[in-house]
């Protein structure tokens, strides 16, 4: 398979790169696909792989199956894995595993250390990145304290509709309980009131987005702080 050209991948870290830096880990970078609910890093065990992903979704949860709440997510903006890698923590409590479908490039562990050793400016990105996935986290746990389930959700559909194409995402009221930490039959409702009010259209296994501003509206100013952050960070605007 012919190596990934910074030129074509779609993951904004790394187009964010310098050229130099992108050549560095560009020999080790492998394409995958990814399925909707697989484990990509599993909890309290070194993390040996490292994935930028390049479409689809990543989720991270804390907690165990009956009991997980999503606490942060990847999409073509990151790289799944970064903190504990860049930070030496060897590992990490939670799970990440594969909210919707997708394509990621993977990097082995040592090669990828080796590459951020070998350059200041690509360590001080990638630690630019692990500060917004940082701020992600703060500003769920701001939402789940001081937002209602309708401001949860709005912040979530937000987030989600950033990191695909189109306004469609595939996912279920099953799904979407277990990631707000909701009965269903209140993601159900809200999925609703939402729909009533014209801010989405709710599909079986699908919502379509219908307008962005009137789900921002209220979110409470939850949404758009980490997304801010990267843009001035990673990518200078």
């Amino acid at each position: 398979m012919p190596q990934p050209q910074q030129a074509n991948v779609r993951n904004r870290l790394l187009r964010a790169m310098a050229p130099e830096d992108f050549a560095r880990l560009q020999p080790h970078l492998e394409t995958m696909a990814v399925q909707m609910r697989e484990p990509m890093i599993a909890p309290d065990r070194p993390v040996e792989e490292l994935f930028f992903v390049e479409s689809g979704i990543v989720s991270i949860t804390t907690g165990h199956d009956e009991s997980r709440i999503e606490v942060g997510m990847v999409g073509r903006e990151g790289l799944v894995g970064a903190a504990p890698v860049l930070l030496h923590a060897d590992r990490t409590p939670h799970l990440h595993f594969v909210q919707v479908s997708g394509e990621v490039l993977s990097i082995g562990r040592e090669p990828f250390c080796d590459a951020v050793e070998a350059s200041a400016a690509l360590r001080r990105l990638l630690l630019r990145y692990v500060h917004t996935v940082m701020i992600q986290a703060a500003q769920t746990a701001h939402a789940h304290a001081a937002l209602g389930l309708e401001g949860r959700l709005a912040r979530w559909l937000l987030m989600c509709h950033d990191r695909v194409d189109g306004d469609e995402l595939t996912l279920t009221h099953e799904f979407l309980s277990m990631m707000l930490g909701v009965q269903r039959a209140g993601v159900t409702l809200t999925l609703q009131n939402l729909e009533g009010a014209g801010r989405i259209r709710a599909k079986r296994r699908r919502i379509e987005v219908l307008d962005r501003e009137k789900l921002r509206a209220l979110t409470n100013g939850s949404y758009g702080v980490p997304e801010a952050e990267y843009a001035r960070l990673i990518e200078g605007r």
